[in-house]
C-alpha cells in the first residue's frame, strides 16, 4: 500500500501519530531506548509500606463481620439444601425411569 492509496483523513492521522512529516512523507520511528533498571524495593520498605497502606483500609467492626458472616452462612445453607432437594429428585425419578 502507498501513500497514494490513504485518503486525507487517514494521511491526517498518520501525520498526528507522527508516522508522516509535514510534507507528507514517511518518518522513521525512534530507536528504542535501552530499558533503565528499576531501584529493588528492600524487603524491610516494602512491609512497612503495606503497613501504610493498611492503616487505610477502613476495616469492618465486630457487628458487621458478625451479620455479614451470617448472610453468607444462611445463603450456603439454603443453596446447598436446594441443590440437595433437586439431587435427591432426579434421583428418584431417574431410579424410577431406569428401574427394571
Amino acid at each position: 500500500m502507498s501513500l497514494d492509496d490513504l485518503n486525507r483523513e487517514q494521511k491526517r492521522s498518520l501525520k498526528k501519530m507522527g508516522a508522516l512529516d509535514e510534507q507528507g512523507r514517511p518518518t522513521r520511528a525512534p530507536a528504542p531506548q535501552a530499558r533503565q533498571k528499576k531501584e529493588r524495593t528492600t524487603p524491610a520498605l516494602y512491609l512497612r509500606e503495606v503497613r501504610d497502606e493498611m492503616r487505610k483500609v477502613a476495616w469492618p467492626k465486630w457487628p458487621e463481620v458478625r451479620r455479614f458472616s451470617l448472610i453468607v452462612l444462611t445463603t450456603v445453607i439454603i443453596y446447598t439444601l436446594f441443590v440437595f432437594g433437586l439431587d435427591s429428585l432426579f434421583g428418584v425419578l431417574s431410579g424410577w425411569l431406569y428401574d427394571t
